[in-house]
């Protein structure tokens, strides 16, 4: 009798486990109940899925430059760093688009480097951007934008990766340098990313469980530099945040949990073995870092400059993680990558 009621009780445990475990089914827009309506365009991809994205700037047509912006995690289409009148007046027409899984986009369980990469480039033949495009990714979305750089090279005109997230277990890193950068974060951060390193499939229950501290970017804790603060004060004052729960509404396993897995999982390639796009000096890749960033070491992001030298980088004095948000420096890069003029490097603050 006692052993029959331990083993009901430890399937009921392991049931009970299971189901905690388990990330819910997203609530995929304008097809689950209750789930959330489709507001604005979409494409159709290959598979099926939905790719919803908002257009900026200069009228497609005749514009100069075709940019496509890679949003960061916990954002969407509508964190589009740049402003309208400046892309104007530089002529560039500007598409950012809800990465799968985030705002109106469908999720992509099976997503990867690679088809995130095709989901861009079809993204930019459906919209008829011709041959060649510019591509701009802040944090996360910068990490896609080396996915480009591997699986799409041909379709790029320029590159231009803000504050890119870095996998520490990218093998192109000395392990006494990545061991560092990494003893450096959080200590709940630090466990994060082992979980979903080592064991992917507890990412959700971990960062959602009571039990212990979760990832401080998932439980919105993140260390921020005086003029990260800065930045956030003034979006705060002006009443220019966006409605963060627009980017999440699908469910944060399929949006933030899947990047996480996804961005510190055991990687697809490693950037630093990548080739130079633009050997024929038809474009460039440009990399800038704050070097007061506190979710990504700027000493990792020397050392990919540094075995990558086609990458040209520059290093934001006093700046933090979103500096892409302060206007003069936004400025300064746009025109950079797009114009060749000389970058001003200085923060607003």
């Amino acid at each position: 009798m006692f052993r029959r009621t331990t083993v009901f009780l430890l399937i009921g445990l392991l049931a009970w486990a299971y189901q905690e475990m388990r990330p819910p089914p997203p609530k995929l827009c304008g097809l689950s109940p209750g789930g959330p309506p489709v507001t604005g365009p979409r494409i159709k991809l290959r598979d099926g899925r939905h790719l919803a994205y908002m257009e900026l700037g200069a009228l497609k047509d005749v514009a100069k430059y075709k940019i496509i912006l890679v949003h960061a995690i916990d954002s969407s289409k509508y964190d589009t760093v740049v402003t309208k009148e400046l892309l104007e007046d530089m002529g560039a027409y500007l598409v950012t688009f809800d990465r799968p899984g985030y705002g109106e986009s469908d999720p992509d369980p099976n997503r990867t480097f690679k088809s995130i990469a095709l989901d861009i480039e079809e993204l930019a033949d459906q919209l008829g951007l011709g041959a060649k495009f510019h591509l701009v990714g802040f944090s996360m979305g910068g990490q896609v934008v080396w996915g480009c750089l591997k699986y799409i090279p041909g379709r790029l005109a320029g590159v231009a990766l803000l504050a890119p997230v870095v996998n520490y277990w990218w093998p192109g890193f000395p392990a006494n340098l990545s061991t560092e950068a990494y003893s450096d974060l959080y200590l709940e951060d630090q466990w994060a990313l082992r979980v979903s390193h080592y064991i992917p499939w507890l990412t959700y229950w971990w960062n959602t469980q009571k039990l212990f501290p979760s990832s401080s970017v998932a439980s919105g804790r993140p260390k921020v530099s005086r003029h990260d603060y800065e930045l956030l004060t003034k979006f705060a004052v002006s009443g220019k945040q966006k409605d963060k729960g627009y980017a999440t509404q699908q469910g944060n396993f399929e949006s933030q949990y899947r990047d996480i897995i996804i961005g510190f999982g055991k990687s697809e390639f490693d950037p630093m073995d990548l080739n130079n796009p633009f050997a024929d000096k038809d474009g460039s890749v440009h990399l800038w870092q704050g070097d007061e960033d506190g979710l990504v070491p700027v000493t990792l992001q020397r050392y990919i400059a540094g075995k990558l030298p086609w990458i040209r980088y520059h290093e934001l004095a006093g700046a933090g993680h979103i500096f892409p948000f302060d206007e003069h420096l936004c400025e300064a890069i746009f025109k950079k990558l797009l114009l060749g003029e000389n970058p001003q490097l200085q923060t607003s603050s």
